[in-house]
């Protein structure tokens, strides 16, 4: 039995060793594969520059991949990282770029959230406005992949019926979690200002309240509005009629989408590469060189500006946090890094590039405070991506010019707190007995084992209003509006960009480019982006970065026992989210 034991123990102990070893190695040559993908990329001398959307994500900020989600996914090829800016620059290089002779886009899984599709298909239009083609092929028809392919001077299809066509329109999906909550034993109260405020009514309702739906619908329909006529006037037909093809599922195959008028022709792969070779001006098209997108971006990416001055580009990407964390809008990091650009001297311009939904109202506010001191030495220029709401807006309405893109997800100014009450599923469902002992009258005011009473409510509300005037306040100071204006707008509602032009939220509607444009342009002596150097900030993390940001993010599942653990995660929890103010939104509108 003994020797049972010290056999069962020893194997135990190998196969621990072993795995620990295998991941480690498995580390190392993660880290090796991504330092060879690393390596400068060459390119045709001429081509056509093949845009595979299936190979890339369009983000606000090119990004390595991660080594650890290559472990976890069990493959060493995932889809890269593209920052917009980058995909930009390199297509206005490929406009003038001789060796380019036109863009073969293959549009099918597009990836990226609208504002990018959006400046992506303004690029591609420029590309065609200097005298070069965008030729498309779909295979599977998406939102997304036939928004973008509706700007090329032909589109061809597949002529096999077997796709999955999903071309049928914007949709926005709102879940509720009341009844959910209720069987599990959670309360949760919310406080907040502002009747469109509904980043917590997913907690406390089973449906959406009248006003949240009625915004719903209207961000859904202005952003479809936007897409739909686009389409449309790039195809020649009428907003009505394509809503009558979508409405009535008349696009069942691909001679439906040929007949409608939404592809010039059906073409198989073979007959696809004969077409190509022709406009490249070869019998051959074995002879057709490809110039990769992705190789294309990277070469450059890496241009050298010998530019005096800078424009520096601040990406405010992602949910605004508070702390020093490095994969979100972290306020006292993101303090630290626009000091930073407030003490170079090359610095003369500044946009701020925001892509945020919001988040925490003090990480927020220290942003804006150092953002106001940046705007004492240069011109703060905002330009908005797929969301700028709430926390997002708060620090870019005293911005010196704002920029949006017409399906931007805006405004949502008003404010929130959301305590949830887990003594039920505590007592009732774990059994666990949780005795507080309190030094004042409301020492566990925000202990989340017991809901709040009503004084403590009042003192909750009081200070969700107190924040709301000030937000209001400083929405009024920066868009040259009294406050009962800004009132009127506000109250929580979320516009899109279109919307928010009209009732004097943002100054135009327009690109990333168009902002560092304008922030360029509004330097002394300076005529154009090219006469800038742009400086993009935060930088983004490296492979080793990110490895070593996944293994310290997970080291504590390893520490301890299981239910210490548990207690670890509920403490953590606890400390991190009850009784905040928060200035966020809750949508995430769709385009697949």
């Amino acid at each position: 039995m003994k020797d049972f034991l010290k056999m069962s123990l020893a194997t135990l102990f190998g196969l621990i060793v072993f795995s620990a070893i295998t991941m480690f190695l498995s580390i190392f040559v993660l880290i090796g594969v991504a330092a060879l993908g690393n390596t400068q990329p060459k390119t045709p001398s001429e081509g056509i520059l093949k845009i595979d959307m299936s190979s890339f994500i369009l983000t606000e900020q090119s990004t390595q991949s991660n080594p650890m989600d290559m472990l976890t996914s069990g493959s060493q090829e995932m889809p890269e990282n593209i920052g917009i800016w980058e995909a930009i620059t390199a297509i206005n290089a490929a406009a003038n770029d001789p060796a380019v002779k036109f863009i073969y886009l293959l549009p099918d899984m597009a990836t990226g959230g609208t504002a990018q599709l959006e400046e992506f298909r303004a690029a591609l239009q420029n590309f065609r406005e200097s005298g070069k083609a965008v030729i498309s092929y779909i295979e599977n028809p998406t939102n997304a992949g036939y928004y973008l392919a509706s700007v090329s001077d032909k589109i061809y299809m597949t002529p096999y019926d077997g796709f999955m066509n999903t071309f049928f329109g914007v949709s926005s999906k709102m879940i509720f979690l009341k009844d959910a909550l209720d069987r599990l034993g959670v309360n949760v109260q919310l406080i907040r200002h502002g009747k469109y405020k509904s980043a917590g009514e997913m907690y406390i309702r089973n449906s959406a309240s009248k006003e949240n739906l009625e915004q719903n619908e209207a961000m859904v329909g202005s952003v479809w509005n936007s897409w739909g006529t686009t389409i449309a006037e790039s195809r020649g037909m009428s907003f009505e009629k394509l809503n009558d093809l979508l409405d009535n599922l008349k696009l069942n195959n691909t001679s439906d989408f040929v007949t409608e008028g939404l592809v010039d022709e059906t073409l198989s792969r073979e007959e696809l590469n004969a077409k190509l070779a022709s406009l490249y001006m070869t019998d051959d098209p074995d002879n057709i060189q490809n110039i990769s997108f992705k190789d294309y971006v990277a070469v450059k990416k890496d241009a050298v500006s010998l530019a005096e001055n800078t424009v520096a580009v601040i990406y405010v990407d992602g949910n605004i946090v508070d702390g020093k964390e490095k994969q979100q809008v972290a306020g006292d990091r993101f303090a630290s890094i626009i000091a930073k650009v407030r003490k170079d001297s090359s610095v003369k311009a500044v946009v701020l590039r925001v892509n945020s939904p919001g988040g925490s109202v003090l990480a927020s506010e220290k942003i804006k405070a150092e953002l106001d001191l940046l705007r004492e030495k240069c011109p703060v220029i905002a330009s908005y991506g797929e969301y700028a709401a709430s926390g997002g807006y708060w620090i870019s309405a005293n911005s010196d010019y704002i920029f949006s893109n017409a399906t931007t997800l805006t405004g949502s100014i008003g404010v929130f707190s959301m305590i949830p009450d887990v003594g039920g599923i505590v007592k009732d469902k774990l059994h666990v007995t949780v005795t507080p002992v309190n030094s004042n009258k409301h020492s566990d005011m925000l202990d989340m084992m017991r809901p709040l009473d009503k004084a403590e409510v009042a003192y909750m509300q009081k200070s969700v209003e107190s924040i709301y005037n000030k937000f209001t306040s400083l929405v009024a100071a920066g868009r040259g509006k009294t406050v009962e204006e800004v009132d009127k707008i506000a109250q929580g509602r979320v516009w899109t960009g279109a919307e928010a032009l009209q009732i004097g939220l943002v100054d135009q509607i327009g690109t990333l480019e168009d902002a560092i444009t304008y922030a360029a342009t509004s330097i002394e002596g300076v005529t154009g982006i090219q006469d800038v150097k742009i400086e993009a900030y935060p930088k983004p993390l490296s492979t080793m970065e990110l490895l070593l940001e996944s293994l310290n993010g997970s080291s504590e599942i390893f520490a301890g026992t299981p239910l210490e653990g548990i207690e670890a995660a509920f403490r953590n929890w606890d400390s991190t989210q009850s009784g905040k103010a928060y200035a966020r939104i809750p949508y995430e509108i769709v385009v697949k």
